[in-house]
Formats: C-alpha cells, sequence, structure tokens
C-alpha cells in the first residue's frame, strides 16, 4: 500500500508478519526487535537463527522468569 516498489512491498510484509507474530505470542515487540538486533551481529554469518523467533523467544523469555 504504501511501497513504491516491489521489494519494498515484501520487505514490509516480513517486518508486518513478525510485529504480528510477536503480538499473538505476548511479546512486547520493541523488546524482541532491541534483542534481535543486539544478539545478530554477535552471531556468525551461517549460525542457525532459529532461536530469534518471536515464538522461540517467547519460549526463552518464559523460562528465564520461572528459573
Amino acid at each position: 500500500m504504501f511501497s513504491d516498489t516491489v521489494a519494498g512491498a515484501k520487505a514490509s510484509a516480513v517486518v508486518y508478519s513478525l510485529m504480528l507474530t510477536c503480538r499473538a505470542c505476548g511479546v512486547e515487540p520493541h523488546a524482541w526487535l532491541l534483542h534481535v538486533l543486539t544478539e545478530l551481529p554477535q552471531r556468525a554469518t551461517d549460525a542457525d537463527i532459529s532461536d530469534l523467533l518471536p515464538f522461540n523467544y517467547a519460549k526463552r523469555q518464559a523460562e528465564a522468569s520461572v528459573s
């Protein structure tokens, strides 16, 4: 809708999808994004980053609050 290019529309769709996944998982989007942007530069280029997805982040946060 507000994207000038197809690539821009795809990028927007990815961001919107991740933000709505945060909401669905009960994760505060800003906190999650801050965590991801802090963590990504510390990882190898070919590292598995599935633990950074919102639903895995929510699980890890829940485990951390229990222990």
